[in-house]
């Protein structure tokens, strides 16, 4: 009896001294990670004594046949806190990198490292093999607590252009197997959040999401594709159809794209997160100086809808010299061809009426650079040929579309992709393209992207809404800059739009409309409308042209999501302050203590009286006032307000 109780002790004490336990604490000592290492890894992440969330069964399935488990053979941890100086700023001119990390070296030459910053925690695989791996999948399952609910955009399948209108659910009403994209926004009982994402992601497929019909998820990545679709139309080509048993092939030693679990208590701290660029490979460009941010008119959303000339407007030589024209007046950088200025499936012509050489030879004498829409296919077959044509043109930019992928073949093209155009000296924008996970730190001539439900539905569908805008800056632009589109001058209320592809309106009041200029950011900002309807309103387009692309400082001043949104952004000295609504009359009052004290003038474009029934009313005003006054806002039904606030000379 007492042998078999002593070998019973011995069995516990040896299952004891394999468990190990770990714990970081964030460096402002409010957050925590215990990592608790068995015959599994489970971390609980807390906010003081609160659960926030449990993560378990972290493994990545592997050809590598390994011994020792999670037995592990080293730990390390270090310290960071430092200022980052972006390359293009998005948001501000510095950005704050304090994080506390733990390194696990494992037996079976697998590794883990977490960081665990004021802003959230975050924790990638590496690996360290002599042959290359084949991953078969990456398992994670992630728990929350029954009340917790999420808003989050769901798929049919991996194939997706990412512009799904979000939907806000409790966790336990995402039925089991249903596919999701990141990043994905937990609204927790006590009203704090929790954002997940990733970030630094190459050669790799992306992060999805699995509902499991329970109050957690499960994460998935898209099978490597066996074959590609070759549907006899560029915009459908290159489309998985069959696929691996595995996710990715790659090489042995490597490190594997973060999981983000951002926290914070308040709106003010989704905007001001910046993990997912934090957390990316830094840039190792050496001459950025040719990478130029700035606005973008183009000639596909407004149809070429040009009055009042002597010209027959389309895509020919002379549309593309009024619009270069419109842009040198204006101070925009960039024109944009948009589709149908080559014929499918042949980006090394021009189609006939239009002399591209002609046309950037006239943009360079204006000023003005000139970017190109294209089809990735197209691109992909042509590619080396396609981009010395475009150098030959003087093309400054691409903006690259229907990609609707994000498996390891898709993610490496955007890297092969987004590397020629920086070798060309172009800066890019991708539509059809997936979230934001760092790509554009490495590469900053990737200045915006889509990866949302923007303007460019309003032709089609009625989601592209108040409520929506009072979304995308909590949850989209938390992963980095975003095409959105903004400043129609076409403004309809919600009772009065009508989805019309020829001639597009956008749901909102004018200053609405103005406001999403400011709120929804982005380095590359395009606007939709033609020159003409931006000629009929020359105080807006005035305002308009004032406004930057690049921020020194950004600060949520006030915001609810889906509600409203309140967001002050500066550029030197001057201010600019956007406000929004959703589909309510809103009136809200602010403080203007982040100003420095002194006298200002401030320029505003306000709703007008009439703004719940004709949407295009607006007014306004120029005025003094001094610092630390509060300025009130008064917003109609899907209204907004806009102001330039700048020292008095």
């Amino acid at each position: 009896m007492r042998k078999i109780l002593f070998i019973s002790l011995l069995s516990f004490f040896c299952m004891e001294s394999y468990a190990q336990k770990y714990v970081l604490i964030s460096p402002d000592s409010k957050l925590s990670a215990e990592i608790e290492i068995n015959q599994a890894i489970t971390i609980k992440m807390a906010n003081g004594t609160e659960t926030i969330l449990n993560l378990s069964g972290l493994e990545m399935v592997t050809s590598q046949k390994t011994t020792g488990g999670w037995q592990v053979k080293k730990a390390s941890r270090r310290t960071a806190n430092e200022d980052h100086k972006p390359l293009i700023r998005v948001k501000s001119q510095s950005y704050k990198n304090s994080y506390n990390e733990l390194d696990l070296i494992f037996k079976s030459n697998k590794a883990l490292t977490f960081r665990l910053f004021n802003e959230g925690l975050a924790y990638r695989f590496s690996t360290s093999s002599k042959d290359s791996l084949t991953v078969y999948k990456e398992n994670l399952n992630i728990q929350f607590q029954e009340s917790d609910s999420v808003r989050f955009q769901s798929e049919k399948s991996f194939s997706s252009a990412y512009e799904s209108p979000y939907e806000h659910k409790k966790l336990n009403e995402i039925e089991a197997g249903q596919l999701i994209n990141f990043p994905i926004l937990i609204e927790k009982q006590n009203k704090t959040f929790v954002m997940i994402t990733e970030s630094d992601l190459y050669d790799y497929p992306g992060m999805w999401g699995k509902g499991t019909g329970k109050s957690e998820f499960n994460i998935t990545n898209p099978p490597y594709p066996r074959t590609l679709k070759n549907r006899g139309n560029p915009s459908g080509d290159g489309q998985a159809g069959q696929v691996e048993d595995y996710i990715a092939k790659v090489a042995g030693t490597r490190t594997f794209p973060w999981r983000i679990f951002a926290f914070t208590d308040n709106e003010e701290g989704l905007i001001a997160n910046n993990l997912v660029y934090l957390l990316a490979s830094p840039s190792e460009m050496k001459d950025v100086s040719w990478i130029k941010p700035g606005v973008v008119m183009f000639d596909w959303w407004a149809k070429n809808n040009i009055y009042s000339v002597d010209f027959k407007a389309g895509v020919n030589t002379e549309t593309a010299k009024y619009f270069i024209d419109f842009c040198a007046k204006n101070n925009f950088r960039y024109f944009l061809f948009d589709d149908g200025w080559s014929p499918r499936g042949n980006i090394l012509h021009e189609v006939p009426g239009l002399n591209m050489a002609e046309v950037t030879a006239y943009a360079k004498s204006k000023g003005v650079d000139v970017m190109l829409w294209v089809m990735w296919s197209t691109l992909q077959k042509q590619m080396h040929e396609a981009m010395d044509q475009f150098e030959k043109w003087g093309i400054k930019g691409i903006k690259m579309d229907f990609m609707n992928r994000d498996d390891q073949q898709m993610v490496q093209f955007y890297e092969q992709m987004v590397s020629k155009a920086a070798e060309k000296k172009m800066v890019v924008d991708l539509h059809g393209a997936y979230k934001p996970s760092g790509l554009s730190r490495k590469y900053p001539n990737l200045l915006t992207r889509e990866a949302l439900l923007e303007f460019e539905q309003s032709g089609v569908a009625q989601t592209d809404n108040t409520e929506h805008h009072n979304i995308l800056p909590y949850i989209r632009m938390f992963t980095g800059p975003m095409d959105y589109i903004p400043a129609t001058m076409r403004n309809s209320t919600r009772r009065g739009f009508k989805p019309v592809a020829d001639y597009p309106m956008g749901q909102g009041t004018r200053a609405h409309a103005m406001a999403l200029f400011v709120i929804l950011s982005s380095p590359l900002t395009m606007l939709p409308d033609s020159p003409t309807e931006y000629n009929k309103e020359k105080p807006c387009l005035d305002f308009l042209s004032k406004i930057p692309v690049e921020w020194d400082e950004s600060k949520l001043l006030t915001g609810k999501i889906s509600m409203y949104t309140v967001l002050a952004r500066r550029a030197g000295t001057t201010w600019f302050v956007g406000a929004i609504t959703n589909k309510d009359e809103r009136t809200l009052e602010i403080s203007t203590d982040f100003l420095a004290k002194g006298k200002y003038d401030i320029e505003i474009i306000a709703d007008g009286v009439n703004a719940n029934t004709a949407a295009n009313d607006y007014k306004l005003t120029i005025h003094e006032f001094n610092a630390g006054e509060k300025l009130t806002i008064a917003m109609a039904k899907g209204g907004g307000w806009l102001a330039r606030i700048t020292p008095k000379k």
